[in-house]
């Protein structure tokens, strides 16, 4: 067992990340390629870690070479790896991605029959380190098989609804058997954190609403204590019961999309362990997510609290001065 507290204990997908080095070009033409740490947990941890965290990631890892790249690449990015287990049966996870700028980005993920983020079980939880993390992050996909789900429900359990357990709706269709199945298992998970964060369309899997004072505020009837709403270029809702702020997006010039939210996550946290004005919260977390949103990669283009620090306090300046 672990003694060490962290200030963020992450759990969830990890894998490698194959992004092309040619911007709107299809896989078929593309001619190089880079390769990432990769996999939503995992991004969110090392984008935590940027800004000065303690972080580490509960994942699982295949006995192969990109298996041991994620951890080496975890390691090298500041997450504790102690606890992304070797799965010797499936793979290590690799997703492709093509890069159409400014809105198109489709992703191909290898991760069949399975992947060894999906087989954590209940014994790869270490309960104390769980129950002593300042905050404790989760995701959807986390919940969409077993043995998954039952060490997500064990990490809870252990955790028993401490302040800033985050779950991250995430839901990414190609890993359920349906919607509705979803659903079923969101609702679910939702008794037991504190914090919930999406984007509209994942909303509405998890509470049937999208519009986003509505879902919000179902979020919040189910017991959570923040809700935060992401709504594309209309900014971000953030939603408790004593307080409700909308903060604007930023103005980028879109590289990559994928890795924004991840980057946004990070900062959340970050935001949330300093007990932050919500409305300083999720102007930094949006101002984060645009800085990756200009690059290329995800993990290696997490940006520093300083970087974000310099992006969001002009944005509200700018805001100022409208």
């Amino acid at each position: 067992m672990n003694s060490e507290q962290y200030d963020v204990l992450a759990i969830g997908r990890s894998g490698v990340d194959v992004y092309p080095l040619q911007v709107g070009v299809g896989l078929e033409d593309v001619e190089t390629f880079g390769k990432f740490l990769g996999g939503s947990a995992a991004n969110v941890a090392v984008a935590a870690a940027r800004l000065g965290n303690r972080t580490a990631l509960i994942s699982g890892a295949g006995d192969d070479p990109f298996g041991r790249f994620v951890r080496n690449e975890l390691e090298r990015l500041g997450v504790d790896n102690r606890y992304v287990a070797t799965h010797g049966e499936f793979p290590t996870p690799v997703t492709f991605c093509e890069i159409f700028p400014p809105d198109d980005f489709p992703l191909y993920f290898y991760r069949k029959p399975s992947a060894p983020d999906l087989q954590i079980t209940v014994d790869d939880i270490d309960a104390d380190a769980v129950r002593n993390a300042r905050l404790f992050w989760a995701t959807v996909t986390g919940l969409s098989e077993e043995p998954s789900r039952g060490a997500h429900f064990a990490a809870w359990h252990a955790r028993e609804r401490r302040p800033l357990t985050v779950l991250d709706l995430d839901y990414r269709p190609m890993f359920w058997d349906s919607p509705a199945a979803a659903t079923e298992q969101v609702r679910k998970a939702l008794a037991h954190v504190t914090v919930a964060v999406g984007n509209r369309e994942e909303c509405e899997i998890a509470v049937g609403e999208s519009n986003p004072h509505k879902a919000a505020d179902a979020l919040l009837d189910l017991g959570v204590e923040l809700a935060i709403v992401k709504q594309g270029p209309r900014g971000v809702l953030g939603k408790s019961r004593r307080s409700s702020v909308t903060v604007p997006p930023n103005e980028v010039d879109v590289v990559n999309g994928l890795g924004a939210g991840d980057s946004f996550g990070g900062s959340l946290c970050h935001g949330l362990l300093h007990n932050w004005p919500l409305e300083k919260t999720l102007r930094y977390a949006n101002a984060a997510g645009a800085i990756v949103a200009g690059r290329l990669e995800c993990s290696t283009a997490m940006p520093t609290a300083s970087e974000v620090a310099e992006l969001a306090e002009q944005t509200a300046v700018e805001a100022v001065n409208v």
